[in-house]
C-alpha cells in the first residue's frame, strides 16, 4: 500500500531501535473474535491440532487453570498439557499479580504455573515491572514445524481465565468472577480478541521470544516473592525456547502493526532499555488523522492526557464526532476502589466535551434483562480505515507503565458501499475497519446480524443519530417504569458520577499515583511527549 505510512507508524517512529520488531507486515488476515465464547472455541479448535515439534506460547495478565473453554471442557489446564503430551513446545509468561484481597489474581496464576507445568509445560511468573504495574498482554502464538500456513496467533482483551466465556446474549460466563453488585452473580462480560494469520505471527512469536529471553530475574522487583520462589522450586530461569520457526506465508490482504508498551526500567529491557510507547504513538498517529468519525470501546476512559488527543481532533476538525462505550459502574466496589476512577472517567469525557460539544457520545451497555454488561474490549475504529484490538486501556498507565500488546490492521482492500470515502480525503473506507465497527454496532443495536439492516449506519453521521436515538429510547422506556414492550437495543447515554469537592480531594492524588500512574520520564511528561 502506497499510503500505509500515511496511518501506520515507521520503524524509526516505533521510537525502540533495540527491537527486532519490523515496523509492519503485509499480507495478513485478521479477524475480530468478539466475545470469549467465540474467541475459546476457536483456541479449543487450533490447539488441538498441534502435534509434535509445533509450539505453543502465551502470555496472560490472570489465568485460571479450571476455566471451561468449552461448556464441559477442556479446561486451559487440560488443553494446554494434552499439547504437551503430544509432544508441543508450551510456554507461558504469566504477570505475578498482586493479593487476591485487593481483588487481583496472585493464587490463580500461581495454579495455572503449577498445573501447566506438572503437566510437562513450563509457565514463568513474571514480576519484571515497574512498581505497581503489572504485565497486561493477552497472547497466545501457535506455529507448526510441518506447515507454516496453519500458524496462528491471537492478541486482544481476553484472558484465559474465569468470566470471559460470554456471548451476545449476555448471560455472564457460569465461572464468574466477584465483581460489584450491580452486575449480579454471573457478570455480562464484552470483549473482543484478534485472530491472526499470516507474516504478522511471526512478529508476534519475536514479541513472546523477547520477553521470555531478557536475562533480568522475573523476580527482579520483588525480593520476598524471590525467597517464596526459592522455597517451592519454581522455574526463575527461563529455559531456551526452540529455534524460531520461519515466518508464515502471506493468507491476506491486511497490514498488521504490533503495537506495544514497556516501561522504563532498572534493570531495563534488552530489547527495549528505555522502553516501548509504540501503543500511544500508533494511537496518537491515526487520531490526528480523524476527519469524521473515533469509534472506541474501552474498559478505562479515564486520562486526561489521552483525552487531550481526541479534544484537539474535535477542536480541529468540526465535522469529527467521538463514539465511546464504556462500563456503566467500575468492576469493583468501595470507595477507595470507585471514586478515583470517577475523577479521571469525569475529566477525560468533559475535556472532550468542551472540544466537541454535541459531538461527543458516551454510552454503556446493558443485557436485554437490564443487567449492565462490563465493557472490557479494547477497539478503536478511525474513519474506518484504521483500526485496532489489544490489551490497553484509553489511560496513561496503559500507554506508558504497565506492559501491553496491541494490533493496528490496515485492511488495503477498499469497501464498495457508500460513502465509499467518507472523509473526502481519498483515503477510502476499509473493509476490515467498516465491518468490525458495524459487526459491534449490530449487537448493541440490537439488528440482524447478517447486515442486512445495515444502511443507516454505513454514513459517519447516520450512524451517530441511530446510536443516539437508540440509547435516547431505551432510556425513555426505563424512565417510564419499563410500560409495553422493550425497545430493540442495549445502549444507554452514559453520565460520568460528578463528585464533591471533598472527593476530589483526597481521589485525585490517588488517581494519579496508584490508579492511572505515568511511566514516563520528567522531561517526556514536561514535554507532553510519549
Amino acid at each position: 500500500m502506497d499510503d500505509a505510512e500515511r496511518w501506520l507508524l515507521t520503524a524509526e517512529e516505533r521510537g525502540n531501535p533495540a527491537s527486532d520488531l519490523p515496523a509492519y507486515t503485509e499480507g495478513n488476515h485478521a479477524e475480530p473474535l468478539v466475545h470469549g465464547v467465540t474467541y475459546f472455541d476457536r483456541l479449543v479448535e487450533c490447539v488441538q491440532v498441534l502435534d509434535e515439534g509445533d509450539h505453543l506460547f502465551f502470555t496472560d495478565w490472570r489465568g485460571d487453570p479450571d476455566e471451561e473453554l468449552r461448556p464441559g471442557g477442556p479446561t486451559v489446564a487440560q488443553l494446554f498439557t494434552e499439547a504437551v503430551r503430544r509432544g508441543v513446545t508450551v510456554r507461558g509468561l504469566v504477570w505475578r499479580s498482586h493479593t487476591d484481597w485487593m481483588s487481583f489474581s496472585k493464587e490463580a496464576n500461581r495454579a495455572l504455573d503449577a498445573e501447566v507445568e506438572d503437566g510437562g509445560g513450563m509457565v514463568i511468573l513474571d514480576q519484571r515491572v515497574r512498581r505497581g504495574g503489572s504485565h497486561h498482554q493477552k497472547l497466545v502464538v501457535l506455529r507448526h514445524d510441518q506447515d507454516a500456513t496453519r500458524d496462528v496467533a491471537f492478541v486482544g482483551g481476553i484472558d484465559l481465565c474465569h468470566s470471559r466465556r460470554d456471548d451476545a446474549d449476555h448471560g455472564g460466563d457460569p465461572q464468574a468472577v466477584p465483581m460489584a453488585a450491580e452486575y449480579g452473580p454471573t457478570p455480562p462480560w464484552h470483549d473482543v480478541q484478534l485472530e491472526i494469520r499470516g507474516p504478522a505471527v511471526g512478529v508476534l512469536d519475536t514479541v513472546f521470544r523477547e520477553r521470555w529471553d531478557d536475562p533480568t530475574s522475573p523476580d527482579s522487583h520483588n525480593p520476598l516473592a524471590w525467597v517464596r520462589d526459592r522455597i517451592r522450586g519454581a522455574d526463575l530461569v527461563a529455559e531456551p525456547l526452540p529455534p524460531q520457526l520461519p515466518a508464515p506465508p502471506p493468507a491476506g490482504p491486511h497490514l498488521v502493526q504490533s503495537l506495544r508498551t514497556y516501561p522504563a526500567l532498572r534493570p531495563g529491557y534488552d530489547f527495549a532499555p528505555r522502553g516501548e510507547r509504540s501503543v500511544a504513538r500508533g494511537y496518537s498517529k491515526a487520531i490526528t488523522r480523524a476527519r469524521r468519525l473515533v469509534y472506541l470501546e474501552d474498559q478505562y476512559m479515564w486520562s486526561g492526557e489521552v483525552a487531550r488527543l481526541f479534544a484537539e481532533a474535535l477542536r480541529d476538525n468540526p465535522d469529527l464526532h467521538l463514539v465511546v462505550v464504556v462500563p456503566r459502574v467500575p468492576d469493583q466496589e468501595g470507595t477507595f476502589a470507585v471514586t478515583p476512577q470517577y475523577v479521571g472517567r469525569w475529566q477525560a469525557i468533559e475535556m472532550c466535551r468542551r472540544a466537541g460539544t454535541d459531538r461527543v457520545h458516551v454510552f454503556d451497555v446493558e443485557n436485554h434483562r437490564g443487567t449492565p454488561v462490563y465493557v472490557h474490549a479494547k477497539v478503536c475504529v478511525v474513519d474506518d480505515v484504521w483500526a485496532s484490538v489489544g490489551s490497553d486501556n484509553f489511560n496513561r498507565r496503559s500507554w506508558t507503565h504497565d506492559s501491553e500488546l496491541s494490533s493496528a490492521v490496515l485492511d488495503s482492500t477498499r469497501d464498495p458501499r457508500e460513502p465509499r470515502d467518507p472523509t473526502g480525503a481519498g483515503d477510502g473506507a476499509r473493509v476490515f475497519a467498516r465491518d468490525l465497527r458495524l459487526r459491534l454496532a449490530r449487537e448493541h443495536l440490537d439488528r440482524a446480524a447478517d447486515g442486512s439492516e445495515d444502511d443507516d449506519l454505513l454514513d459517519p453521521g447516520a450512524f451517530v443519530a441511530a446510536l443516539d436515538a437508540s440509547a435516547a429510547a431505551l432510556d425513555a422506556w426505563h424512565d417510564g417504569g419499563r410500560r409495553g414492550p422493550r425497545p430493540p437495543g442495549r445502549l444507554r447515554p452514559h453520565t460520568p458520577e460528578r463528585l464533591s469537592r471533598r472527593d476530589r480531594v483526597w481521589a485525585t492524588p490517588v488517581y494519579r499515583l496508584l490508579v492511572d500512574p505515568d511511566g514516563r520520564s520528567l522531561g517526556m511528561r514536561l514535554r507532553g511527549d510519549f
